[in-house]
């Protein structure tokens, strides 16, 4: 198991000013990009970039909601619920309750199958890592235990065995991201920021 701390995220502010991103790991085939995870900090409203090609699934990990007001529908992203939509919608985003950090899963459809999900205590069990493909948690609240290491909020862990003993006291919430990769000819390098 690797561990990425949020303290050893880097900020990277936006062109616009609207906010700072902080990548948290990449796969990648080649010179191409299959998928990223971030974390973004969101100031004020404003226009979604175009990620053309990729899926996007956007959790609130702290502060405020916001809407994403796209040309037919809204979606509403709301505290630790994930939202899973096109990654070339234009969208227009709208903070309804102040700033707030967000973390990102965006992947492309023909190389991986991505999803992500909020897990709270109690909990004590085993999660399976797919047998082509990634298995990571990110720490929302409290300090949750993955394969006997206690996390803090905000680190990432990512797992390199088949399963992960994950232990959720009181308090303790994490959001499991789960890639799963199409078969193909070319691996997808796990690349982790800062390591």
């Amino acid at each position: 198991m690797r561990i990425l701390t949020r303290n050893e995220l880097i900020d990277t502010p936006w062109k616009n000013g609207g906010g700072i991103t902080r990548n948290i790991a990449k796969g990648m085939v080649g010179d191409s990009v299959a998928w990223t995870i971030s974390r973004a900090d969101v100031t004020q409203d404003g226009p979604f970039s175009d990620f053309t090609g990729m899926t996007r699934v956007l959790t609130v990990v702290s502060g405020g909601a916001m809407e994403l007001r796209a040309p037919t529908h809204v979606i509403e992203a709301r505290l630790w619920e994930p939202v899973r939509f096109d990654g070339a919608l234009q969208v227009k985003s709208r903070l309804t309750s102040g700033p707030l950090t967000d973390l990102n899963l965006m992947f492309d459809p023909d190389l991986c199958e991505g999803a992500v999900a909020m897990r709270h205590s109690p909990f004590s069990g085993l999660a399976q890592r797919p047998k082509q493909g990634l298995l990571a948690f990110h720490v929302l609240s409290g300090t949750p235990q993955i394969n006997a290491a206690e996390l803090a909020v905000g680190d990432t862990a990512f797992i390199d065995t088949q399963d992960a003993a994950l232990n959720l006291a009181e308090n303790d919430a994490v959001l499991e991201i789960r890639l799963d990769y199409v078969d193909h000819k070319d691996a997808i390098k796990l690349c982790i920021a800062s390591l």
